[in-house]
């Protein structure tokens, strides 16, 4: 772009130089009657971020308004200058359309990282933190679950012992009570059965 610019700028110089001392740029503005240059804009997008795009274009009118511009002295050096800044003026709107380009995805890009911010930072632990609270919760339940079924399996081996060991008692009772009847031997009340210590 520097460089556009630089040439630009020294073919104006060969004008002024060659033209001598009057006024170019008057005979320049009277001789123009509208511009020839033309600006096209669109929008592209750009994974969803609309762009705008500049485009120049010259009109296509027959009439060439610097027919007579430098027609004493100098005209071949108007024509290259001409050519010089047509050139310069796409360069610049190429530039333009780009640094549009760059100022709107560089606000997209900062968007975009905030909103990553957020969910890294925020989003992820808040996530994190309530995934673990539920784990922790549905351990707790599995214990507390686990530990009910312990105490029920335990009550229901210890109801069916005893229930075993009431049906065994009965059992014997009454085995003793048909076999007492045929013994002569009667039941001793302080013999030699085992009795239960009573603490008071």
């Amino acid at each position: 772009m520097g460089r556009v610019m630089q040439i630009a700028a020294f073919s104006l110089a060969e004008v002024t130089y060659a033209v001598g001392g009057s006024n170019i740029t008057y005979q320049i503005q009277e001789s123009v009657k509208s511009a020839r240059f033309r600006l096209r804009t669109k929008q592209e997008n750009v994974s969803g971020v609309f762009l705008p795009q500049f485009e120049s274009f010259t009109t296509n009118d027959a009439k060439d308004d610097f027919g007579l511009t430098g027609l004493g002295k100098g005209g071949q050096q108007v024509q290259r200058c001409r050519e010089t800044y047509r050139r310069a003026v796409e360069t610049l709107v190429e530039l333009a359309s780009l640094q549009t380009a760059f100022v709107t995805l560089d606000e997209v890009i900062k968007v975009v990282n905030r909103r990553v911010n957020a969910i890294e930072h925020v989003i992820i632990p808040r996530t994190e933190n309530t995934i673990k609270y539920i784990n922790s919760e549905l351990d707790e339940m599995d214990r507390e679950e686990f530990y009910r079924l312990k105490k029920a399996s335990h009550f229901v081996s210890n109801k069916k012992q005893r229930d075993q060991a009431a049906a065994d008692k009965e059992l014997q009772r009454q085995r003793n009570k048909t076999d007492g009847g045929a013994d002569d031997e009667p039941l001793d009340v302080l013999g030699t059965q085992e009795d239960d210590d009573v603490i008071f």
